[in-house]
């Protein structure tokens, strides 16, 4: 054999030891253990497969249209005289089936073009009962539907009633019809500020006229577990933006609320008018 080939030989010998090496033991598994607790690391423990926990959606009332949905209820409630005086009033007498309580819950409070109403609320004596109903939109599209929902609740004789509702309710559905391409139906209609006739009664007497001051002066209602008016809008925005129902459903408590105390400022003023 030549001293070519045998170095031939040599090298092919040479790359099939290279090429498989021989198995090298496997590491106890104390060793590893050991290596473990040097290094500092832990065993991983198994964590159980994460589950987002449901957002409660839940809304009441019925859904009357797409987005829109309505609350109705009724309370027993101490009938109004059949006319009703009011030294506030634009109009005397007014006759108690012309009255229509209502009462917005918005966007924001600063009003303008920019602040929506997502919330109507009205209150009547109806089949000698307090009769509440609230509209309220679960999307912005459903807005033009509310709207013309109200206003076939509104007669060319209703006289509203409200807790400055001239300055600012109704001032700013007046907005919303207009940008809405509808009529509004509440222009030209009489209409009864409660504010006013507290005012002239109570100013100087309580520290302010708001609308929780009278009717926890004249009517011993105290709110527990109120949703306050101002994180009304949040509450709103949440739900929209895939948030929780909760604040929402409170949000329809507080408007409820406003209503009754509404119902019960309007007879308690009537009273002491029909008796000096």
């Amino acid at each position: 054999m030549s001293a070519l080939a045998e170095q031939l030989r040599r090298l092919q010998a040479q790359a099939g030891r290279t090429l498989s090496p021989s198995p090298r033991p496997r590491a106890a598994a104390g060793e590893i253990d050991a290596l473990r607790r040097l290094l500092g690391l832990r065993e991983r423990a198994a964590r159980p497969a994460s589950h987002r926990a449901e957002v409660d959606r839940a809304l009441p009332g019925e859904e009357i249209a797409p987005g829109l949905r309505l609350l109705e209820a009724r309370a027993p409630w101490p009938a109004l005289p059949e006319v009703v005086h009011l030294a506030a009033s634009p109009a005397q007498p007014l006759a108690r089936e012309r009255l229509l309580a209502f009462d917005t819950e918005t966007t924001g409070l600063a009003g303008g073009t920019g602040t929506r109403a997502f919330m109507i609320g009205a209150a009547d004596w109806h089949d000698g009962a307090l009769r509440l109903r609230q509209l309220y939109i679960t999307c912005l599209g459903a807005e033009g539907a509310m709207l013309r929902a109200f206003a076939d609740w509104l007669r060319e004789d209703t006289a509203l009633v409200s807790y400055n509702g001239r300055c600012y309710d109704a001032p700013l559905l007046a907005t919303r019809y207009r940008l809405a391409r509808l009529a509004n139906p509440l222009a030209g209609l009489v209409h009864v500020d409660l504010l006013h006739a507290v005012r002239r009664r109570y100013r100087g007497l309580w520290p302010n006229c708001r609308l929780l001051t009278a009717e926890r002066m004249l009517l011993d209602v105290l709110r527990e577990d109120d949703l306050p008016g101002a994180e009304a809008p949040q509450a709103w925005l949440t739900y929209l933006r895939g948030g929780a129902a909760t604040n929402l459903r409170r949000v329809a408590d507080h408007n409820a609320q406003d209503l009754r105390s509404l119902a019960g400022l309007l007879a308690h003023l009537a009273h002491l008018e029909a008796n000096g």
